[in-house]
């Protein structure tokens, strides 16, 4: 397992063809609008073959169409792939169809994500909805894409996380916080869960901060951000294949630095691994 540097480094550049970045496949999960539409966007323009994610088939399909009229993208690079995360099952056969289809995938961008509402939410497989959404359905999708991003060297996982993780704590005897519900809290507990899943030995994987950005998460900030575009390019770099990364590593927007302590520690990685396994029913 591997650990994030104590000091402060942007990640190096070595030298990669063109033909290497429009050979790669990409899956990006909530690629229907925001930093996921325009990660894939920016993908696809780089030759990559990307397969577009959306809640349903009809939203995946909306945006390929979209992505093919408004910026002039090759249909045939583009392929759309639907799930909606507030069901693990949907998941699950979301991510045996990218197996069947594409035996091997280069990068799997974990980028889908719900800010928590107001009032306390359960999924019908009795998750909370933002910690379904944003952490547990990514790690049973990664789980499951294993085969996938391992069947040649190279494979990378991107979690889309948030700075937000460094307030958090995860509730380990509650974590669908029934019994003390805070949208924020709730929101930023999904993040920090991303953020040390990204430490698992299992896939080589990062997490980064695109910034506040101008989406639909913004109302969690309360601030004015950035386009989703300038967003999306720090999601994009970490996947191109001359981007060297570590395994765990966090950025920040274009800069390594050191995540939350919680982020690093071994104990909360095998804890969380425990937990996140017996939510979704993977060993």
């Amino acid at each position: 397992m591997s650990h994030t540097d104590p000091s402060v480094t942007p990640a190096t550049t070595s030298a990669a063809s063109t033909a290497d970045r429009a050979s790669r496949t990409v899956l990006v999960t909530g690629a229907t609008s925001g930093i996921g539409y325009e990660t894939a966007r920016q993908l696809a323009e780089r030759g990559a073959t990307v397969l577009v994610h959306g809640r349903t088939a009809e939203e995946a399909q909306a945006t390929t169409d979209r992505l093919v009229a408004r910026a002039g993208l090759d249909g045939a690079r583009l392929r759309p792939f639907a799930a909606d995360f507030a069901s693990l099952e949907e998941v699950t056969a979301l991510a045996h169809r990218v197996v069947q289809e594409h035996p091997h995938l280069d990068v799997l961008v974990n980028n889908a994500a719900v800010a928590a509402p107001e009032r306390h939410t359960v999924t019908a497989d009795g998750n909370e909805i933002a910690f379904q959404v944003n952490f547990l359905a990514h790690y049973l999708l990664t789980c499951l894409l294993e085969p996938a991003l391992t069947s040649e060297p190279g494979g990378r996982v991107v979690n889309v996380s948030s700075s937000l993780h460094r307030t958090a704590s995860i509730q380990w005897s509650d974590p669908n916080r029934a019994r003390r519900y805070s949208r924020l809290a709730a929101y930023a507990q999904s993040q920090l869960a991303l953020t040390v899943f990204a430490a698992d030995p299992r896939v080589t994987a990062v997490s980064v901060h695109p910034g506040v950005c101008e989406t639909g998460l913004l109302s969690l900030y309360g601030l004015k951000g950035a386009s989703a575009a300038e967003g999306a390019e720090h999601v994009v770099r970490l996947c191109d294949p001359a981007t060297e990364i570590v395994n765990g590593a966090y950025y920040d927007r274009d800069q390594r630095v050191d995540p939350a302590r919680s982020a690093t520690d071994e104990r909360t990685l095998k804890r969380l691994n425990k937990l996140a396994g017996q939510l979704v029913g993977q060993r």
